[in-house]
């Protein structure tokens, strides 16, 4: 598509009717025309017109030199708006400077005189990258309305040219990844429909998500008004299903758009008018019509309409709706089920805001399965994951229908989510009042039958037995499983590729699974025991006294990391010269010297070990796509080279950690002494068993991160494999790219070993992963019919729009208050966090942990008091507060806010 080697296009190539168009010649004619041509062939009511293709604006610009501005653009930074902005206006000054090729000119005249004399149009840009399925870009380039005459068309259609090198749409093209010389621009010449109202029709609500119904904005005059937001519309909402107009809100209505006779537009201010601008009879035809457009696209659909002054609507518009929520993919080796189902967000729950590799899915079904198989579930096949397994968006949903419809479900999933990820334990108590998820069972025997055996099976009642009276030997049991684990990894060095992809398999099917049941009954037991601790301590222990035996914990794995790590960086600062590769090279620079070979020796052989031990983890590290930090060391790098910039000793983290212990013990001698002064014949027996179960809080609680971390070890070992896979498929030309079995599945990556080409069902995926990177609005849970509930439960003072009035509140995670600069970080590689800053993030992991240790306070989107976040923060002695709907977009990096952990607000500051 580059200009430069355009060949010659015939005449007749340059102009095509509207009938003629359909959505496959979308790079000829862009989204707008494309969708136009194709409501027009699906005999819907679409004003005549013809489109300029692209054809026509590369035979025009050609003259105009436009490649050197493409090149400055395409080496310009996405953020640097003032030079795209300087580019932009020499891009329009060239296009504008140039004659309209006469054969162009010619057919726009005769195509425009078919439409009739002199009749009013609406000329309209219509770029290649526009009305996409990913990304409507609605609105970057410019529209005319009512031109009149053949010359004014022509010199509309050169302002339309000109149009697609605006500011924003040059900043907009770079913010989505498009190049600058793939891009071009069609026009579209319509015929004016005279409106006597018009607006703009959602076949699904877009706030609320549901697809049954439809959303009508409305105001008289041309829909110009409506869509540039110059007038407060009417507005509707019908239920497509039963064809209820469930809403009715009326607008002020206080400006129309009309046309002028002889061309252009005029603003008619109206006088204050209540009455609806639809009828009934309207409203119901608009929703009919927009059920009809979205049948035959097959996806809801934003549709611009008008209705003229006798009656007749028009529809002039229809691209995708971009920013639903895609629903769940169906089943098809289960049965549909019937009414409307509940989903939950998986991976939100594991505090993943990104989407899953498909093989990363993969990998999940299949460790999915063996959980379902060892509770006693039918899982007939394991590749496909348990029944209740959806996906959406590239996410893991779990269809919770059954947990919200049991009294024991109701009782205790949301309980578990309070600690987890407390926005999401809302969401569902928000449902049990809707009928449709009336509770239909009321008796535990069908969740004992699958729990109990399970439980047996895993031996979880003599491994707290064995923990409560002997925990030392409790411990090395565990030890025991980890070395086992590791053993059941290894793989002949000469296994076949077939071989190591059936190893893969086995391990996420048989392996990975046992390591939870073995390890989590001991942090269980350990927090179980803190709160029995509270209550023989008695009455007068205050609130929050019981937090600090959790800091500075022994036996946690994820800070043991984090520790070693910063070991390192002491090592590193103790040595200049390995200290200054670091001020002079960045992270990725220092990446490709490591594997080089030519760091300074303490950077080189330290981090050579520490990778040894944790480079099987990874941001975002369930998901078996992602690089391990054996593979990409740059974000441990940059990891380091903030810890080098600290350099108050008493800041430091082994210090701090230290102090936290040795704060913990205190604590534990006082609860202990609160306990014996409680007086009577058992005062002393109590002090004991608070001293034993707080002692063995802190030798357990700290595993809470050991079954991660296990079954980390275990999908970095499986990933190891499927590279070596990917590598034989690239080789035998069956895929582009070893990364590419990331996103294969495990059934297509043996049909690849079977000699199929896989290299269009990979660059498929690949183009739907990388749209799915760019949405940030995830829902926690999800209805059948597109609903996402949060959106219709008042979320009071947690929304966004209410920080300029005070306060953003969450749960609390980590009690403390610090008043600092925020620090707005969406992806740990490359971040940079200043030591003391406060870091806001929408969720974390154990690989944004090493992060933690500079940091002077923690805000998370999700998460609850007892997720992974909330866990650390605790354990480090940082202020946290977390499940803060939309933190990343409401505060702002460089922002003085003030956290307090305890009461779990953050609220802006003067400081």
């Amino acid at each position: 598509m580059n200009q430069v080697n355009t060949p010659d296009v015939p005449a007749d190539g340059l102009v095509l009717g509207l009938e003629l168009i359909n959505a496959g010649m979308l790079p000829r004619v862009g989204g707008k025309a494309a969708n136009l041509g194709e409501t027009t062939g699906a005999g819907l009511p679409v004003p005549p017109g013809f489109c300029l293709t692209t054809d026509a604006y590369r035979r025009a610009v050609r003259p105009a030199g436009l490649e050197e501005v493409h090149a400055a653009l395409a080496a310009t930074g996405t953020n640097d708006l003032g030079a795209q902005a300087g580019l932009a206006a020499r891009a329009r000054e060239l296009i504008l400077g140039v004659e309209i090729p006469p054969e162009i000119a010619d057919a726009v005249r005769e195509s425009y005189a078919a439409l009739g004399t002199d009749v009013p149009v609406a000329v309209r840009s219509s770029a290649t990258a526009e009305d996409l399925p990913f990304a409507s870009f609605a609105g970057q380039q410019d529209t005319y309305l009512n031109v009149v005459g053949a010359d004014a068309v022509l010199a509309a259609v050169r302002q339309c040219w000109a149009s697609l090198w605006t500011d924003r749409a040059v900043s907009y093209r770079a913010t989505h990844g498009i190049s600058p010389s793939t891009v071009a621009l069609a026009v579209v010449v319509q015929r004016m429909v005279d409106a006597a109202v018009a607006g703009v029709l959602f076949t699904a609500n877009p706030v609320t998500g549901r697809r049954h119904e439809a959303v009508i904005d409305a105001s008289p005059g041309l829909g110009e008004a409506v869509v540039s937001g110059a007038v407060n519309p009417d507005h509707f909402v019908v239920d497509t299903d039963s064809k209820e107009i469930r809403e009715r809100r009326p607008g002020d209505k206080g400006i129309a758009i009309r046309p002028v006779p002889g061309g252009g537009t005029e603003r008619v201010t109206l006088a204050p008018d209540s009455a609806p601008s639809l009828s009934d009879v309207q409203i119901r035809a608009l929703a009919a019509l927009g059920s009809r457009v979205e049948r035959h696209y097959r996806a809801p659909q934003d549709i611009e309409w008008a209705i003229d002054g006798a009656d007749k609507l028009w529809l002039t518009q229809s691209r995708p709706i971009t920013t639903l929520y895609p629903l769940p993919d169906p089943r098809p080796d289960l049965p549909e089920r019937e009414g409307t189902r509940v989903y939950l967000c998986f991976s939100l729950a594991q505090g993943l805001t990104r989407p899953l590799t498909p093989m990363g899915t993969a990998g999940l079904k299949l460790i999915a399965s063996s959980i379902a198989r060892a509770a006693g579930f039918d899982v007939p096949v394991p590749r496909n994951g348990p029944a209740p397994f959806r996906q959406a968006g590239y996410r893991l949903f779990f269809d919770t229908t059954p947990v919200v419809r049991s009294s024991v479900g109701r009782a205790i999933v949301p309980r578990v989510f309070d600690i987890m990820e407390a926005r999401s334990a809302a969401v569902l108590r928000g449902l049990f009042a809707d009928p449709r998820f009336s509770v239909t069972l009321r008796t535990p025997w069908r969740l004992l039958r699958h729990v109990g055996p399970l439980a047996a099976k895993a031996r979880i009642p003599e491994t707290l037995l064995r923990a409560l009276f002997r925990p030392e030997a409790a411990l090395r049991r565990v030890d025991g499983f980890g070395e086992r684990l590791r053993a059941a990894l290894v793989v002949p060095a000469k296994a076949t590729a077939a071989e190591r992809l059936n190893h893969a398999e086995r391990i996420l099917g048989e392996e990975l699974f046992p390591i939870v049941p073995a390890v989590l009954p001991l942090p269980a037991l350990g927090f179980a025991l803190l709160g029995l601790a509270g209550k023989l301590a008695g009455h007068g222990v205050e609130a929050g006294a019981l937090q600090p035996v959790l800091r500075g914990l022994p036996n946690n794995v994820t800070t043991e990391m984090d520790l070693a790590l910063w070991q390192l960086a002491t090592d590193i600062r103790a040595h200049a010269g390995a200290a200054a590769a670091f001020e002079e090279s960045s992270p990725p620079e220092l990446a490709a010297r490591y594997r080089a070979g030519e760091l300074p020796a303490v950077v080189q052989s330290g981090l050579a070990g520490f990778l040894a031990r944790y480079g099987h983890r990874a941001v975002a590290e369930i998901d078996l796509g992602m690089p391990r930090w054996s593979d990409d060391p740059g974000h441990v790098l940059g990891v380091l080279a903030n810890y080098l910039k600290l350099d108050d000793p008493a800041l430091a983290p082994d210090r701090q950690f230290a102090n936290a212990a040795r704060e913990a013990e205190a604590r534990i001698e006082q609860l202990t002494a609160a306990a014996g002064s409680r007086g009577g014949p058992a005062a002393r027996l109590r002090a004991r068993l608070v001293r034993g179960a707080l002692k063995r809080t802190r030798l357990f609680a700290g595993l809470r991160e050991l079954p991660k971390y296990h079954i980390v070890e275990g999908l970095a070992s499986v990933r190891l494999q499927l590279s070596a896979v990917g590598a034989e498929l690239a080789a035998a030309g069956r895929i582009a790219e070893a990364d590419d079995i990331f996103f294969l599945d495990f059934t297509e990556a043996h049909r690849g070993l079977a000699g199929s080409s896989l290299h269009g069902l990979v660059a498929e995926r690949r183009e739907a992963y990388a749209a799915e990177l760019g949405r940030r609005r995830i829902p926690r849970v999800l209805l059948s019919d597109g609903t996402e509930p949060e959106a219709l439960q008042a979320r009071g003072g947690n929304a966004a729009g209410a920080w300029p009035a005070g306060v953003l509140s969450g749960t609390p995670a980590s009690a403390g208050t610090v008043t600092a600069k925020a620090r707005v970080i969406l992806d740990p590689h490359g971040a940079r966090l200043e030591p003391g800053e406060i870091l806001v993030a929408p969720s974390t992991d154990p690989g944004w942990t090493p992060l933690f240790l500079t940091a002077g306070g923690l805000v998370m989107e999700m998460g609850g008091p007892n997720s992974h976040g909330a866990v650390v923060a605790r354990e480090y002695g940082i202020p946290a507060v977390v499940g803060v709907p939309d933190a990343t977009s409401a505060i702002s990096t460089g922002q003085v806010i003030t956290l307090d952990g305890g009461a779990g607000t953050v609220a802006p500051s003067a400081g």
